[in-house]
């Protein structure tokens, strides 16, 4: 399941003063505005956008569970970013109800690559596997 990205862009810089609104040389706010922006053509509408101390939270309109994306400066990589997709598990518990999620994760993250590679504001784009993630974090 693709649920995290990285690329690299020089057309998300970040505003005057964002790293003090989340965390210093944190910054994502743009990405995230662009992809709310883009994201409701793709069937995906939008709940709120807000920061966090990690980035910038995306959070998408969904009745079943909460769906959001998380968007925030790669540090490994100049104008790098990240962006995931939470949450990122095949399947949701809420209450005594199990959701298939995998769908809507695979729904929303060719939404996310085709805004982002069709605008040709973004190279190098990459999705990490779930197993490349856990080898990652040892």
């Amino acid at each position: 399941m693709r649920a995290q990205m990285e690329f690299i862009s020089a057309d998300f810089p970040p505003y005057p003063g964002e790293d003090n609104q989340i965390n210093p040389g944190r910054y994502g706010l743009r990405l995230a505005e662009y992809l709310s922006q883009q994201l409701p053509a793709h069937g995906f509408l939008i709940r709120t956008v807000g920061v966090e101390d990690w980035g910038v939270m995306v959070e998408l309109v969904n009745p079943d569970y909460p769906l959001w994306i998380g968007c925030s400066n790669y540090e490994e990589k100049e104008n790098g970013f990240l962006c995931f997709i939470e949450p990122s598990t095949p399947f949701v518990r809420k209450w005594l109800k199990k959701f298939a999620n995998a769908p809507t994760v695979e729904r929303l993250a060719n939404a996310m690559e085709m805004i982002l590679l069709s605008s040709g504001k973004v190279s190098n784009l990459r999705w990490w596997s779930e197993n490349e993630l856990l080898a990652k974090d040892r």
